[in-house]
């Protein structure tokens, strides 16, 4: 299949908020390489999310049912959304939506709609209560984890993974805690906000690095750019970045590709520990909300998966820029009360327009 020269492409995930979606930067992305008549749509599922209102993005965006909906819901709103502008590629990226995407991916594709998507095999093969046997297989030093079915197992949890010690949701989220009563704290606010199973993993000293990529599918990684955080929020999400030459780093997340034949994009969480060791403490399968770095250093990763989704083979890119930065702001957007209501009332809104002060 080539790709047409007019693409329509629909991008989840437009919460730009403390703890940003994807989305704004794949967006930012695609507009970078944006072909004539290519068209960018936004997908959100809250019409307060910060990336709906911003100029120059999207060129209309929509308001999608939550994937707790159901499939069915879910595939009617991507019908009407369909009909409307006509979508030639989703590129979903938050975690929590990929299992309906996966679902749904046999029907999109039916409707022209293409989407470039793991298995299920694949993408519980590097879930979160899966990785330790993923590393084991491929070869890849994960820290001691396990998986905590009630509040009672934590008082037994700590012979196998000694305090301090992170307790992790299925999708998001990882608090430290260094005793039991943290603990039990820590596992109901994880198994309230994002269900089970909860995770325990073990906590490694060192520096975090990161890794994202693209997988084609057949065991080959596309291209993959490296970063180490500068800057932490609260939440511990990057606020500031620098991409960095790491070949050990990279070859972990080749290595990882090439075990599970991964497809699409996927991040790479690791530890780069005080002996020089590499513990790879988490992947992500989806974009990272820095994404937009690797594009700066001349890695577009989301252009890559636009046209390997419609069938394409892209030629690798040339080495990225070592040394280029990323500085994340916060800004307010003035934008008229009538965006808002549109997408609350009709759920879609054309592009926008910041108001002149």
């Amino acid at each position: 299949m080539t790709v047409p020269s007019r693409l329509t492409i629909g991008v989840t995930g437009l919460n730009a908020t403390d703890n940003p979606g994807p989305g704004v930067a794949v967006l930012r992305s695609l507009r970078a390489s944006a072909r004539p008549g290519e068209r960018l749509v936004g997908l959100t599922y809250d019409a307060l999310d910060p990336g709906l209102y911003t100029e120059g993005l999207a060129d209309a965006s929509y308001l999608l049912t939550y994937p707790s909906s159901g499939a069915e819901a879910c595939l009617m709103r991507l019908r009407q959304v369909h009909e409307k502008v006509g979508l030639d590629v989703i590129v979903p990226t938050l975690d929590a939506e990929l299992p309906l995407f996966m679902t749904l991916g046999p029907q999109l594709r039916q409707m022209g709609i293409a989407v470039l998507l793991p298995t299920e095999p694949q993408l519980s093969q590097r879930g979160k209560a899966g990785l330790a046997a993923l590393g084991k297989a491929a070869g890849l030093d994960v820290p001691a984890t396990a998986i905590v079915g009630s509040a009672d197992e934590l008082k037994r949890v700590h012979t196998q993974v000694p305090y301090p010690f992170f307790v992790k949701g299925p999708f998001y989220g990882a608090t430290r805690v260094g005793s039991y009563e943290e603990a039990v704290v820590a596992y109901y606010r994880a198994l309230a906000t994002w269900g089970g199973p909860v995770i325990v993993q073990a906590l490694v000293q060192g520096e975090e690095v990161n890794v994202v990529g693209v997988g084609d599918g057949d065991g080959g990684m596309w291209g993959a750019v490296a970063m180490k955080k500068l800057a932490l929020t609260d939440k511990g999400k990057g606020w500031a970045g620098v991409t960095i030459d790491d070949r050990r780093l990279l070859a972990l997340a080749e290595k990882f590709v090439s075990f599970t034949r991964w497809p699409g994009p996927f991040e790479a969480e690791v530890i780069r520990s005080n002996d020089g060791r590499y513990h790879l403490i988490e992947i992500n399968p989806r974009f990272p909300a820095w994404v937009h770095l690797a594009t700066g250093a001349g890695v577009n990763l989301p252009r890559a998966v636009v046209e390997l989704a419609c069938g394409n083979r892209p030629p690798r890119p040339k080495p990225y820029a070592v040394g280029k930065m990323f500085v994340r702001i916060s800004i307010d957007q003035i934008v008229d009360m009538s965006d808002f209501a549109s997408l609350a009332t009709t759920g879609e809104i054309a592009g926008v327009q910041q108001t002149s002060l």
